[in-house]
């Protein structure tokens, strides 16, 4: 399980806030792309009014500014409503994610274009090019981590995400608006033996323009150093590879292709030869669990829950392994299993049952879907094809007979899960 950050803690305060007004949304039949439009137009209003305020305001009036800052935080929030109102309302899809990606560039250019036709305009030439540059940076940071997406690899990490950017401009642009009024747009503040001043009321808004232009550079680097270590770790996973990730791979790999192009057949529960491995604790949290011939350590799929004891709907599985051939601990994946063999990716889908549904699939096998979703007795459970029936399942075996170190002979896999409409046990074997 992932630490809970302070932005991730930050987050969920503010998502608890705002909630309320999402279902009002989604109750007047507001769509997620609707609401990612309403913000890109505002937005066009934030570079109206810098843009205004340099065809009609002067060089010490820093009205534009504040209303300038107050309209960017009103549009930022349109940045967290849409993807709410995605989630909430059921209303998540691919496109839909694009189109707020794309948007939310656009948005944030338009933005910048007004701050350095502002800045120009009154003559701020040192400031207006930290400007440009932190334009330069926020959109570095936004295609790093969607380039290393495209190619596989997890890049969030950075100070400067695009929250952080928005609320940043917008309050320091408000608050030098506001200041101005109150200490005049004039004040400059001079150190007696320095022959120029240290301060004045722009700088209010221009310091942390600059300090963001570095922040968001340093960011953008930062995430093309991480996405170099994961993808220098995956090509060195092809190229030579290690024992226990080879034959993770394998495994998952041929489990999933015996899975989606193998006929089935059923099997009773009594000819498994799983008997003699350990049978993992079962609890409220744990969904089911991977077992395989060569080795008798479990690979454990449970609920990811928060220290509240909600779920957490961004990363709702949590894989782990029970080391049996050790002493019984539990211990993470590392990262190679976590990206390339065992771990897993879940994305929300629409349902129809009313309930919260997620779509979990093995990151080194995308054929053979799995549902998390809520049953009839109201506890998550996970569902899958068995004998040509959505089923819960509880347990997947992978028969090894012979083979060699980098393709094992995998005999058979078989998937052991309970029907919810009668209870009773269900086994699928199938034959590669």
């Amino acid at each position: 399980m992932k630490p809970k950050t302070m932005r991730d803690s930050l987050q969920q305060g503010i998502y608890k806030v705002i909630n309320p007004f999402v279902r009002m949304l989604i109750k007047l039949g507001l769509t997620p792309n609707a609401i990612t439009t309403i913000g890109l137009i505002l937005n066009i209003g934030v570079a109206v009014i810098f843009i205004a305020g340099a065809e009609e305001g002067h060089r010490g009036d820093f009205t534009w500014v504040g209303w300038a800052g107050g309209l960017i935080l009103f549009a930022g929030l349109f940045d967290m409503l849409d993807g709410q109102v995605a989630r909430l309302g059921n209303m998540s899809s691919r496109f839909g994610a694009m189109y707020d990606s794309v948007l939310d560039r656009y948005s944030e250019m338009i933005m910048f274009l007004g701050i350095c036709y502002y800045l120009v305009a009154h003559h701020y030439f040192l400031s207006s090019i930290f400007a440009f540059i932190a334009l330069i940076g926020s959109m570095m940071v936004s295609y790093t981590r969607a380039r290393a997406e495209g190619m596989g690899v997890e890049c969030k990490g950075g100070l400067m995400q695009r929250p952080e950017r928005v609320i940043t401009i917008g309050v320091t642009a408000l608050a030098c608006g506001i200041t101005a009024g109150m200490i005049g747009g004039d004040y400059k503040l001079y150190i007696p033996g320095i022959p120029f001043h240290v301060f004045e009321t722009m700088t209010i808004f221009t310091l942390p323009l600059t300090i963001l232009a570095i922040l968001t550079n340093i960011t953008a680097v930062g995430r093309l150093r991480e996405a170099k270590k994961a993808l220098d770790a995956k090509d060195q996973l092809h190229q030579q590879g290690s024992k226990g990730t080879l034959i993770a791979l394998a495994l998952v790999a041929a489990t999933s292709l015996t899975l989606a192009h193998q006929p089935a057949q059923a099997a009773p529960s009594g000819d498994s030869k799983t008997q003699h491995f350990p049978v993992p604790p079962v609890d409220s949290k744990l969904l089911f669990y991977v077992q395989r011939t060569s080795n008798a350590n479990t690979i454990m799929y449970e609920l990811n829950l928060k220290p509240d004891g909600s779920l957490d709907e961004e990363n709702p599985v949590h894989p782990y392994w029970i080391r049996y051939t050790e002493q019984g601990q539990k211990a993470e994946l590392n990262f190679i299993q976590r990206k390339y063999a065992y771990g897993v990716k879940t994305r929300p889908v629409t349902n129809t049952n009313g309930n919260p549904t997620w779509e979990v699939l093995f990151v080194s096998y995308k054929k053979k879907p799995l549902y998390l979703t809520k049953s009839a007795d109201k506890k998550y459970h996970i569902y899958t094809t068995i004998n040509n029936k959505m089923q819960i399942l509880n347990s997947v075996w992978v028969q090894i007979e012979g083979g060699t170190f980098w393709v094992p002979n995998v005999v058979y896999v078989e998937l052991k899960g309970t029907d919810p409409a009668t209870g009773k046990a269900v086994v699928e074997r199938f034959n590669p």
